[in-house]
């Protein structure tokens, strides 16, 4: 590998990165979601090697699961991958991160460390290296083992991922301007590895078909019919297998579901979103669950978010 660029010193980036929800109900595996809510991360080179972290909001210090703040830091993991495809080695980094996307709730926390830190590998290594968007998704499906999490945080929007022989590839679609997310959060956690433990390795032919009729149709639902997210959204292959390890959750999404919310499971849960047809209909939504549950759920009223990722050089007195 070669040494450590001399252009890069005195190099700086901001990254900006979504929350995203995975599977969106009967699109296990496959359909993501990019949401309002983000993580900031400022990348800067400094003169001496290693790295410093600082964590500021989830994974902080004083926080109840703080986050490594060495090189064993996914963020720091993820710079250093993209450094490593590049053939340079890293520099010494100073990082400071301000972490807003809960994490282990099921709204793509570890998918948006990864992301992070390979868009600020991008951008410290700007005019010396190019990353196009099909490494960037290899990379990141690459560390985080599948794709269907980090393709709509890079990329925004409502994204369809799947794999080939040569990779994981993505399709971003538009989102009907009329959806309106809101995500119902807990302060208990969930582990992802946990909650895929609980799948069983086959399913009913039956129940295989109804999700694939359920996932086209939620395709439709999110980019032109939102009145059919409803029925859209209903699935066979993933959410039951894990509703006693969430007897919470699951309670939840059946009494909204009950009511005619759109209610699933985010990702790998324990985090609900609710995919309403109009921005009025998530206050409903929202003023329901204060009313009918004992345990406390934070409310997140969220945009789609279209740009994904982002990242920008920022300007370093000499």
């Amino acid at each position: 590998m070669a040494s450590a660029d001399a252009s890069l010193s005195g190099r700086s980036v901001t990254v900006r990165v979504p929350a995203t929800s995975a599977n969106l109900g009967p699109g296990f595996d496959t359909l993501g979601l990019a949401l309002g809510y983000y993580d900031e991360l400022v990348v800067s080179v400094r003169p001496e090697p290693g790295v410093f972290v600082d964590v500021i909001g989830e994974g902080s210090a004083d926080s109840s699961a703080p986050v490594s703040t060495d090189e064993t830091n996914l963020v720091v993991q993820s710079i250093a991958r993209g450094f490593t495809h590049a053939g340079i080695a890293m520099p010494g980094l100073s990082l400071r991160a301000h972490n807003t996307i809960p994490h282990s709730r099921g709204m793509g926390s570890s998918s948006a460390a990864i992301v992070s830190g390979l868009m600020a590998a991008k951008g410290l290594l700007d005019g010396i290296f190019s990353f196009d968007d099909e490494t960037m998704l290899d990379l990141a499906t690459e560390m985080e083992g599948h794709p269907d999490n980090v393709a709509p945080a890079l990329f925004g929007g409502l994204t369809i991922a799947w794999t080939t022989e040569k990779g994981p590839r993505q399709k971003k679609l538009m989102v009907h301007r009329g959806v309106s997310p809101i995500v119902f959060v807990p302060s208990f956690t969930m582990s992802t590895k946990l909650a895929r433990s609980l799948q069983p390795t086959s399913v009913p032919h039956e129940d295989a078909i109804f999700n694939v009729s359920r996932s086209s149709l939620l395709v439709a639902a999110l980019t032109q019919s939102p009145e059919l997210l409803f029925e859209a959204t209903e699935d066979k292959l993933h959410q039951d297998y894990r509703a006693e390890a969430m007897p919470q959750t699951n309670t939840l999404i059946k009494m909204l579901r009950e009511h005619g919310f759109a209610a699933v499971v985010s990702g790998a849960g324990p985090s609900v979103l609710v995919l309403c047809s109009d921005p009025a209909q998530r206050l409903v939504a929202a003023e329901l669950v204060a009313k009918h549950q004992e345990t406390p759920w934070q409310a997140l009223m969220l945009a789609v978010d279209f740009k994904g990722a982002t990242v920008t050089t920022n300007d370093v007195a000499a």
